[in-house]
């Protein structure tokens, strides 16, 4: 009944007041002659809402739009996670398993009891103990991130008992991905997962093939002592910018969008998986571990934020992303079958702000 409602409402005189009303808003955030963002909507199979602004290479003065590709960061742990939950299906691996079974020649006792679903809730313990030079850390792959959790002797809590967001546990997970399936991890990714989902170019950063990115948006940053000035902030200025299976991925809006209607339709993982992936696992709220996203009523599934329903709101399953110059959120409400994607290469912007925003505009 309530998504019934919601698509009455949409209307085409009443979408195309909600679009106005959005898109005033975000010719405000992002100016045409500055960096910018692609921002989505879409309700049930219908896209709502669906423009760029601002530029994608302040070089060649490339606009955004729909088909730009950005790196969606963490966004891209989903990804990651979804892969794990493949391989769980078909039997070759266990969440439940622990480390220890996939990395022997880890010296301490915990990798044993801390387990696969674990590394996916950010729930494991394993500290974030990356302590190399900045200039390692900015060309640094998968290999660098991890090289350290061999000889780790310490966990910050026991594993399952808490939350503390780190990235280089989702590079371990994509070291597994590659054991389990016998493929290199971007080989596995394209085959299993991108391709039947409909994402025909998503592809994973690489630093020595850069041209193969479509449509490519740079990332950016505002210096601050000439305000208006913007340097680029992506690979080569950012830290561990070349580690895929953590944040690595391009794609657009409207590849993202086939995303989407691949998780509700089970196309690439198994309705009751993917309900396994985006429920509430570890809780976030409070952490005196991590800030990132420690928000109220936060919790963490496998790849997933949640934000569990309230009695004025509805269940949001979303995540973000943070790279250089790139800001993203990708926000999906069940119960209304909505999706809002917001990719900028910007990070001056509020996003929760225009989230809001946004769900006010569309009754989200």
């Amino acid at each position: 009944m309530r998504r019934f409602l919601i698509l009455v409402l949409f209307s085409a005189v009443g979408c195309c007041r909600c679009s106005d009303k959005l898109d005033s808003i975000c010719k405000k955030l992002f100016p045409s002659d500055e960096p910018g963002a692609a921002v989505l909507v879409m309700i049930g199979d219908s896209v709502v809402f669906d423009r760029g602004y601002g530029l994608a290479d302040i070089g060649t003065k490339a606009k955004i739009d729909g088909n730009t590709f950005f790196n969606i960061a963490s966004v891209s742990k989903q990804f990651t996670a979804v892969a794990i939950m493949q391989l769980q299906q078909m039997g070759k691996l266990s969440v439940d398993d622990p480390v220890s079974k996939y990395f022997p020649e880890f010296e301490a006792d915990f990798w044993k009891d801390i387990t696969l679903g674990q590394l996916m809730s950010h729930s494991s313990g394993i500290p974030d103990a990356r302590n190399y030079s900045r200039e390692e850390k900015i060309y640094g792959d998968e290999a660098l991130s991890v090289n350290y959790m061999d000889t780790l002797s310490y966990v910050q809590f026991a594993p399952g008992s808490a939350y503390e967001y780190i990235n280089p546990t989702f590079v371990l997970l994509g070291y597994i991905v590659e054991k389990v399936s016998g493929q290199l991890f971007t080989e596995y990714m394209d085959e299993h997962v991108f391709q039947p989902a409909g994402m025909s170019r998503t592809l994973y950063f690489d630093r020595d093939h850069q041209y193969r990115i479509p449509n490519m948006a740079h990332g950016y940053a505002k210096l601050d002592a000439m305000p208006r000035t913007w340097v680029e902030y992506d690979f080569g200025e950012e830290t561990f910018f070349a580690t895929r299976p953590d944040g690595g991925i391009y794609t657009s809006t409207h590849e993202f969008a086939q995303w989407e209607r691949s998780l509700r339709n089970a196309v690439v993982l198994s309705r009751e998986s993917i309900e396994d992936a985006q429920s509430p696992h570890t809780l976030v709220s409070g952490s005196p571990w991590s800030d990132y996203q420690n928000r109220p009523n936060t919790w963490y599934g496998y790849g997933w934020f949640i934000e569990p329903a309230t009695d004025s709101t509805d269940t949001v399953v979303y995540h973000t992303g943070d790279n250089g110059g790139f800001k993203i959120i990708a926000a999906r409400y069940p119960t209304s079958e909505a999706l809002v994607l917001i990719f900028a290469n910007r990070a001056d912007w509020e996003r929760y702000s225009l989230l809001q925003k946004i769900e006010s505009i569309y009754g989200l």
